[in-house]
């Protein structure tokens, strides 16, 4: 299944949620057009497990400050456009729900809590991570909250043939979700082999569903 756009309508222009992709389109020609090649941009700036934790490094910046670059870079066109769909399909809501800075706050810190998460399941990893989906996911988790009913656009390939379904939010995210906990699970026989953070996925949707909630707008009581 690939979902490409929802029925839910937003009142406010996303232009939060359009910066991000520009910026993350930015970073990765940067990558790309770098003399010094991307494989040692992600060593230099990627969020590397064990120096997460340990704060040792021969990065050019702290650690921690990884975890925000990071946050921005990604191993190739694939890696961008799906977590840039995800953003656009689903971030434009949150944005319009929370407001355009504390949507900032909310998905900068999912993806903190994502990057911490996929480096206390492998400490001693030394393999970068890169990429937005982690705070996208807090993303995914605070929709399926505020909008479970909500209808998304989604191909699903049968065999050969392709069709266009539109399936509830809870139903697409469900399924996405269930999928990186089966992939979590699998890979923790596989640590420090590098491929997908899925715990940072994980890490960064639970961040999302549980604190959606505590950054809603609170509407004020006038008492006359």
């Amino acid at each position: 299944m690939i979902p490409f756009k929802d029925d839910n309508p937003i009142r406010i222009f996303p232009f939060v949620t359009i910066a991000i992709i520009v910026l993350n389109v930015l970073v990765l020609l940067l990558q790309i057009t770098s003399p010094d090649g991307q494989q040692k941009i992600a060593f230099a700036y990627g969020a590397i497990p064990n120096f997460l934790l340990t704060f040792k490094t021969y990065q050019p910046i702290h650690p921690f400050l990884t975890v925000f670059t990071s946050m921005f870079m990604h191993g190739g066109i694939l890696h961008l456009g799906g977590n840039m769909l995800y953003l656009w399909i689903f971030g434009n809501n949150i944005e319009d729900k929370l407001g355009h800075f504390r949507f900032i706050i909310f998905y900068i810190l999912c993806g903190v809590i994502a990057a911490y998460s996929h480096a206390l399941a492998d400490p001693a990893s030394h393999t970068p991570m890169i990429g937005a989906s982690g705070a996208v996911s807090g993303i995914l988790g605070a929709y399926l909250l505020l909008f479970p009913h909500a209808r998304i656009h989604t191909l699903v390939f049968f065999g050969f043939f392709v069709d266009v379904i539109r399936l509830p939010a809870i139903f697409v995210i469900g399924f996405w979700v269930v999928l990186q906990f089966i992939n979590g699970i699998i890979s923790k026989g596989f640590v420090g082999q590098g491929g997908v953070a899925w715990f940072a996925h994980i890490g960064g949707f639970l961040t999302g569903l549980l604190m959606i909630k505590l950054f809603l707008k609170t509407k004020r009581t006038n008492y006359h």
